[in-house]
């Protein structure tokens, strides 16, 4: 693949890309030609029910053993197909004895509304077949999807990809952003990104070479986005796509301190990220301190942790390394290594951050480790307005606020049948975050007739008359509780 950076034809981008859909070479297409056994099988980097599933004369099976599966047509059907001289001319076919074979791995990708874009990246390296090259371009995957479902909604004028690999985040931002800058620090991840654009008719996306914010300094974007080489390994980096030369969890760091000098007023930085949970110190305050300072409003959320042999294990089988010669050599010093640093585990998560320029910004940092509706952008503004809201208010304010139930927030009473009184009461979600909160009957009464219509406190006077309580207790007890419950979008503060 040439390290030059020139345009990809555009004419030849336009042709391929209605031929690519023309055969229905979509995700829809793709699922339904394969099926679910080949599906599967494929995640297991099993290809034998794939290239069943694929074989026969039409356009479709062959796009798939071709682009996808990384196997050889026949010459004579791959000229009736393609522009085969032209795509080799680029770099994306060879012609051989053996036929026409891909040199990239193209494959598609649904865009936001369901529009078909397409992905290009470096061919897939299975267990077998060596490792990877340094500057290898890994293709979309899980963590591409988990971030493009946690993008806010545009529109904005300017985006920024930092880190864009094989350009799968711009292609989102395309249809958010009159304008894209996509950086990378390898020439490879750029040209792919490139094609990528071209191929899912992406024309407001511009490429520039460079580490971290360098390519943009003092620019400034209205959201930038991030799946940055976060895989914290010992020594220097061995692959771009997923580790850099800052040593730990500090290219993380680094993006999210710098995040505000590149964001507009009001603006969003999103990205992912690995942190590490060393011994004595609380991973949220390890990642708060990040954060701290910036004027930023945000959420932090950890979405799973590793002990150190799974990390260790799962990135040396990412790079085809488990069962090479060198295997027991690099998951040995990376275990030193970890232990040398007093690391019991390392989280993965994102970090969404809005550029408030407020001096009471505060970015809320928590767990979450189940099931929660996608994607999260439509929504995340509102759950960091309703963690700002709540620790803005005071319990004065608080008590004079006009307070809402949250829409899609039921009651469940847990008890034995036939009980007078419940043994706990939960108010759960049913959408969004879907968090469950166990409350007591005050909270739950409070739940029953808030509507926004009147003041917290009268509310509480007129519960504390019901239950026989002391309405001057209730008003100092049901700040805190009610400012966690708003917090974590159980209540809304009515406008």
């Amino acid at each position: 693949m040439s390290e030059t950076l020139r345009p990809f034809p555009r004419r030849l981008a336009e042709r391929l890309r209605r031929i690519l859909i023309d055969a229905d070479y979509t995700v829809a297409g793709v699922r339904d030609r394969l099926g679910g056994t080949a599906a599967r099988a494929l995640a297991r980097e099993q290809l034998v029910p794939a290239l069943r599933a694929t074989g026969g004369e039409e356009g479709l099976g062959r796009l798939l053993r071709l682009w996808w599966l990384q196997e050889p047509i026949e010459e004579k059907a791959a000229r009736a197909l393609l522009p085969v001289d032209e795509l080799a001319a680029e770099g994306l076919l060879a012609v051989d004895g053996r036929g026409v074979r891909a040199l990239v791995h193209l494959g598609p990708w649904e865009l936001d509304g369901g529009e078909p874009g397409y992905v290009v990246s470096d061919l897939t390296v299975r267990p077998g077949q060596g490792v990877p090259r340094p500057d290898h371009v890994v293709g979309a995957g899980g963590a591409s999807a988990t971030l493009s479902r946690l993008i806010v909604d545009g529109p904005v004028e300017r985006a920024l990809d930092l880190g864009t690999g094989c350009g799968v985040q711009a292609l989102h931002l395309s249809g958010r952003a009159a304008e894209v800058c996509a950086t990378d620090v390898n020439p490879r991840a750029l040209r792919f990104a490139e094609i990528s654009a071209a191929l899912s008719g992406a024309g407001n996306v511009a490429v520039r070479r460079g580490s971290l914010y360098e390519p943009v300094a003092g620019e400034r974007f209205d959201l930038i986005v991030s799946n940055p080489p976060f895989v914290i390994t010992p020594g220097t980096a061995n692959f771009t796509y997923r580790e850099s030369d800052l040593p730990g969890d500090a290219v993380v760091a680094e993006l999210v301190r710098e995040a505000p000098r590149h964001l507009t007023d009001g603006g969003w930085c999103q990205l992912l990220g690995n942190w590490l949970h060393v011994d004595g110190e609380d991973w949220r305050d390890r990642v708060g301190e990040w954060v701290a300072g910036a004027g930023c409003s945000g959420w932090v959320v950890q979405r799973d942790v590793q002990d150190p042999a799974e990390y260790v294990e799962l990135w040396l089988r990412d790079s085809c390394e488990q069962g090479g010669p060198e295997y027991t050599r690099r998951y040995d010093a990376w275990l030193e290594y970890f232990e040398r640093e007093g690391v019991e585990g390392i989280g993965f998560g994102w970090i969404c951050l809005r550029n408030d320029a407020a001096q009471d910004a505060a970015v809320r940092v928590e767990e979450l480790r189940h099931e929660i509706d996608q994607p999260v952008g439509g929504y995340l503004p509102d759950v960091v307005d309703g963690a700002m809201t709540a620790h803005r208010l005071t319990d004065a304010a608080l008590l004079s606020a006009h307070v809402a139930l949250a829409p899609g927030v039921v009651e469940e009473r847990i008890g034995a049948p036939g009980a007078p009184d419940p043994q706990r009461i939960v108010l759960r979600q049913e959408n969004g975050l879907r968090r469950a909160a166990q409350v007591g009957t005050v909270e739950a009464a409070l739940a029953g007739v808030c509507d926004g219509t009147m003041p917290v406190g009268p509310l509480l006077d007129a519960i504390a008359q019901l239950t026989e309580e002391d309405p001057a207790e209730l008003r100092r007890r049901l700040p805190d509780v009610l400012r966690s419950l708003i917090a974590e979008g159980f209540f809304r503060v009515a406008r």
